[in-house]
């Protein structure tokens, strides 16, 4: 999100820390669930604590012109809005299964990110911190079904990912065009994790996807960009490397979201499928269930002739599997 407001030039101040704690100092009330970020923005009747990148960028479109990361096409916005709901949903299983599964990994960020919340943290709190932050995100691995069955499906995923993201950048800087999407902002920030931060996923990606690791370098900041329309490639003339990451999107997320959408449908607190021929089993989340929704709403709502043009770049790729007209 900071990436998002460098290039879309929109004054911000930032506040590294918890946002719980950010919320009482303000006196602000606690958005459900809280998680980062939080933004805070002026309303009539005082700040109010937003999450979810999703919305805020929504937002933040409609607070300032200019510099959109929404492209004015529906249809190719429909595609990057799925871009956008992958990232957030699924690549989050990378980032968390590679922090929290390998040891190397896990002692890293156990080391490191109490140390990202109070730099000048004594030796034995620091000890105590890590030991408790390694304990407890360890023990969550399940919720996004991470474990030993599942490790070899989340690895294979994220190496044909990066296979896609090498060789579409191959093709053109950004995922829709000339011009930074919502959806490579929403990619940008898990591989910020991913390329930079955890051990594992970074030696993985220099192995695979050499220029998905320069890419996010240069997504950090494209305050210097100067978008024009026709930096928007139409949909019929995206090169096929975009079917390429479209394809990973319909192999392992669509039957996630539709395994998942049925749980809480059934009201059960868990879930198991078959995920690129593998069991998968991991907790319920009915927030996801209304991602899969709201999917589907956009695609009702494209109009005939746009949604034809959408099906034509999805057909065979398993995303159609998780909309329907009905």
């Amino acid at each position: 999100m900071v990436a998002l407001l460098r290039y879309r030039r929109v004054p911000y101040a930032i506040t590294w820390g918890q946002p719980e704690q950010a919320c009482e100092a303000l006196g602000v009330d606690k958005p459900k669930p809280i998680f980062m970020p939080t933004f805070f923005f002026e309303e009539e009747d005082g700040l109010k604590a937003e999450c979810d990148s999703t919305p805020i960028i929504r937002r933040l479109e409609s607070m300032y012109s200019g510099r959109s990361v929404l492209p004015e096409d529906p249809a190719l916005a429909f595609i990057d809005y799925l871009i956008e709901d992958f990232s957030d949903e699924w690549c989050t299983k990378y980032m968390f299964h590679y922090r929290w599964y390998p040891e190397l990994d896990a002692d890293n960020a156990g080391t490191m990110l109490p140390l990202g919340l109070e730099i000048s943290m004594p030796g034995e709190m620091h000890k105590q911190f890590k030991d408790y932050v390694s304990e407890r995100q360890i023990n969550r691995l399940y919720v996004v079904g991470s474990n030993d069955a599942t490790a070899p499906v989340i690895d294979a995923s994220y190496r044909r990912f990066l296979a896609a993201m090498e060789a579409h950048l191959e093709q053109q800087k950004f995922m829709l065009g000339h011009r930074p999407g919502a959806g490579d902002f929403g990619l940008y920030g898990q591989l910020t994790q991913l390329v930079g931060f955890d051990p594992t996923p970074r030696a993985i990606a220099h192995e695979v996807s050499p220029r998905a690791v320069a890419w996010v370098d240069q997504m950090a900041d494209q305050g210097g960009i100067e978008p024009q329309s026709e930096d928007w490639l139409p949909l019929d003339s995206q090169p096929e490397t975009l079917r390429g990451l479209l394809t990973e999107i319909g192999r392992v997320y669509a039957p996630a979201q539709l395994a998942n959408a049925r749980a809480v449908q059934a009201g059960e607190k868990t879930w198991e499928s078959e995920i690129d021929g593998a069991p998968w089993a991991q907790q319920t989340f009915p927030y996801q269930a209304k991602c899969l929704m709201w999917t589907n709403e956009r695609y009702r709502a494209l109009s005939d002739s746009d949604r034809a043009r959408v099906d034509n770049l999805l057909d065979g790729t398993g995303i159609e599997t998780m909309l329907s007209l009905a």
